[in-house]
């Protein structure tokens, strides 16, 4: 049951999808990785003809990543609800939320508020109705700067797609706790972080992907009452 709001987000998120892929639809869609949990993303269906070139630009222009479930980001939800002592009773500030699975995660392990903050307006729709459809309360911000002072904790999966974004990882240590997933930059060694493993996992639907994206590895900055 979606209920009213659900009803007017799933469209919205619709309308937005299938002015890129005119046949595209959002399914309710239990994660391989984490099946306590289920999203809303794509249907399964990208492989059932081959997209046109102006529909592959469009896609690259602006890609719908809030209608998939990241490697990344299943493997920390799943790290959240195994661990929760990391956000048991705590602020926990996701940054670069997207589907808005690992918010939900830090929520279900007993987080005390969990701020899911993305840049884009469509995500912040699909974090929404994501949340709803678990659950859980997250506050859905735009803007990561106005919520680092509150943050106990920061969780972040797949936000170094881009370079330029290595410079966040020295901005989170404001924080007491952060937790953090990666599948692209495969020689990444943050200082002040603690490398926990690596984990295998599928983007969900699955796209795929060069296999070396389906290798996450998982670092930490953590109290040492916490560390691993």
């Amino acid at each position: 049951m979606t209920g009213d709001y659900g009803k007017v987000a799933l469209a919205t998120l619709h309308a937005h999808l299938q002015q890129l892929l005119p046949r595209a639809s959002l399914v309710p869609t239990l994660l391989p990785q984490v099946p306590s949990l289920s999203l809303w993303l794509l249907q399964d269906t990208l492989g059932a003809e081959p997209l046109a070139p102006e529909t592959i630009n469009a896609l690259m222009e602006a890609p719908p990543y809030w209608s998939f479930c990241w490697a990344s980001g299943q493997v920390l939800a799943q790290q959240l609800l195994a661990r929760p002592e990391w956000v048991a009773g705590k602020t926990v500030l996701d940054v670069g939320s997207g589907s808005g699975v690992v918010a939900i995660a830090a929520a279900r392990a007993g987080a005390k508020r969990v701020l899911a903050c993305d840049l884009d307006p469509v995500a912040r729709t699909a974090i929404a109705l994501n949340a709803r459809h678990n659950d859980v309360v997250l506050e859905i911000v735009a803007d990561m700067q106005e919520a680092l002072p509150v943050a106990e904790v920061i969780t972040a999966a797949d936000i170094l797609y881009d370079r330029d974004n290595l410079s966040l990882l020295e901005t989170f240590q404001s924080a007491p706790t952060i937790v953090l997933a990666d599948s692209r930059i495969p020689d990444l060694d943050p200082p002040g972080y603690q490398r926990l493993g690596e984990f295998t996992a599928t983007t969900w639907p699955d796209l795929g992907e060069s296999q070396q994206y389906n290798r996450v590895r998982l670092f930490a900055v953590l109290p040492e009452a916490a560390a691993v």
